[in-house]
């Protein structure tokens, strides 16, 4: 038997009457300019398990999301006056498949953390401050989860506040579901967007908290039962510290005045997430052709290694520019590349911005404040055991239920007879067959999902513990 290890991009059904789990932060927008799939984006690099849940709020995947710690190669500029939208989706690949089920429902928050470096912050710890937060409208009688999912287009829209000090920030968006917090399990999602911020302001948060550790077990805030009956035990607290204050920094606050790290490459052609394309190198005889190739190739291979969960359009554009290359060479049309140095990368589009959010800053105090404290908490209640959902059910991660696994094959080409044409690889599929999961524990959640995975497959030899966690990779169930 054959296993998923990496490259696993996947193919779901969805059965009628059943719902996508979970979700996940997909994409970036600064005033409503999309910056690209993945691009700047902190995430999972687990394609299969991207939309799950965080595993405990105690985790330091509560900062930005598993594999959080790490960060990507690109920073996008915004300004001081910008509107930041995280885009959420419940499909990672597939923003048409919607952003959430309308069960998980809960409340939504944004945080930022001013770091020296975008790219090597570990994100976890103390330095996080809220700059808003929504929880249940009263009114309305609505979470502000379901306002994304059925005004936002699952589109969380945040205008900066003003004043705030230049330099380089972490922005993290934090929803949380609440449909099963009753029995321990609140269920956070997040990640991190990497930005500079162009600003002369000079404003900083009176207090910032550590993550994890701004939010506790034994809380009302994430343990609040959505489903009691008669009615909710309102009012909802909403997780986490209050929206901060913002004050005046220290007068020899460093700020960087121009962004150092993260720009796109001036020679980048071709985007993919982080990843970017460089042209191959000019050519005017049969091996030089034949080599430009095979680098164009070798590149390929990154691209496709290096793809998000949010998958490899890029790579695939990318791949058909390779082709194209062989052709010539195929053609003795020995002088290239033809179009050197054009930029390929789709245009980005922009969207219209809806329900943009101001943010709230709290009382604003008094120059020369006291310096800047830690309001991280320790639990005053033991962590209860986690049994998140994401144990006994898989959601989609991929394209949509129409379409076929995506698999990438490097196409070969006719040998020249000084240089070789890369070899033709390709990826095969296999499928593992999960137990059944255990029926919801709510009487009050009607949605269940439903999904058959195709896995893209690298070959490793299955072990006792894949076995074990195969229920993840599975077919219809």
């Amino acid at each position: 038997m054959k296993f998923s290890k990496s490259q696993a991009f996947a193919a779901a059904l969805v059965a009628a009457n059943a719902v996508n789990a979970h979700t996940m932060f997909s994409n970036f927008y600064v005033d409503g300019l999309d910056q690209g799939d993945a691009t700047c984006v902190r995430m999972s690099n687990n394609p299969s398990q991207a939309t799950f849940p965080i595993a405990g709020i105690t985790s330091e995947d509560m900062a930005c999301g598993v594999n959080g710690k790490n960060g990507v190669a690109r920073v996008c500029k915004a300004n001081s006056d910008s509107t930041l939208t995280f885009e959420f989706r419940a499909w990672s690949n597939d923003a048409s498949k919607g952003m959430l089920d309308i069960s998980h429902k809960g409340p939504c928050a944004m945080y930022l953390k001013k770091v020296s470096s975008a790219v090597d912050d570990g994100a976890t710890g103390n330095g996080w401050f809220k700059i808003w937060d929504e929880g249940y409208n009263e009114s309305k009688k609505q979470w502000c989860t379901e306002r994304l999912i059925t005004e936002e287009n699952g589109r969380l829209s945040i205008k900066l506040p003003a004043g705030l000090q230049g330099g380089y920030y972490l922005a993290r968006p934090e929803l949380l579901a609440l449909h099963a917090a009753d029995k321990g399990d609140p269920q956070f999602y997040t990640g991190c967007a990497q930005i500079y911020l162009e600003s002369s302001g000079n404003k900083v948060p009176a207090e910032t908290v550590s993550i994890p550790g701004h939010v506790q077990y034994g809380q009302k805030a994430v343990s609040f039962n959505i489903w009691r009956w008669p009615g909710m035990d309102l009012p909802y607290p909403n997780p986490g510290p209050s929206v901060a204050a913002l004050v005046d920094g220290s007068s020899s606050a460093s700020v960087s005045s121009d962004q150092i790290e993260g720009q796109r490459p001036a020679d980048c052609i071709m985007e993919n997430g982080n990843w970017c394309g460089k042209e191959v190198p000019s050519y005017s005889t049969q091996d030089g052709c034949w080599k430009a190739g095979q680098n164009c190739w070798d590149q390929a291979d990154v691209c496709w290694k290096s793809a998000p969960p949010t998958g490899g359009k890029g790579c695939d554009l990318w791949g058909k520019y390779c082709e194209s290359l062989n052709n010539q060479c195929r053609d003795k049309n020995w002088n290239g590349p033809p179009n050197a140095g054009k930029d390929m990368t789709p245009k980005h589009t922009t969207i219209q911005l809806g329900g943009v959010v101001g943010t709230r800053s709290g009382p604003t105090a008094a120059a020369n404040p006291a310096p800047v404290a830690s309001a991280s908490a320790t639990s005053s209640a033991d962590a209860p055991e986690y049994t998140s959902e994401a144990a006994a059910s898989s959601e989609p991660t991929s394209a949509a239920a129409s379409s076929p696994a995506y698999t990438y094959v490097a196409p070969s080409s006719e040998a020249a007879s000084s240089a070789a044409a890369p070899a033709s690889t390709s990826l095969s599929f296999s499928t593992i067959a999960p137990e059944a999961p255990a029926t919801t524990e709510n009487p009050w959640a009607r949605y269940h999902t439903v999904v058959e995975t195709v896995v893209v497959t690298e070959v490793e030899y299955v072990t006792q513990y894949h076995k074990r966690h195969a229920r993840h990779f599975g077919q219809k169930y």
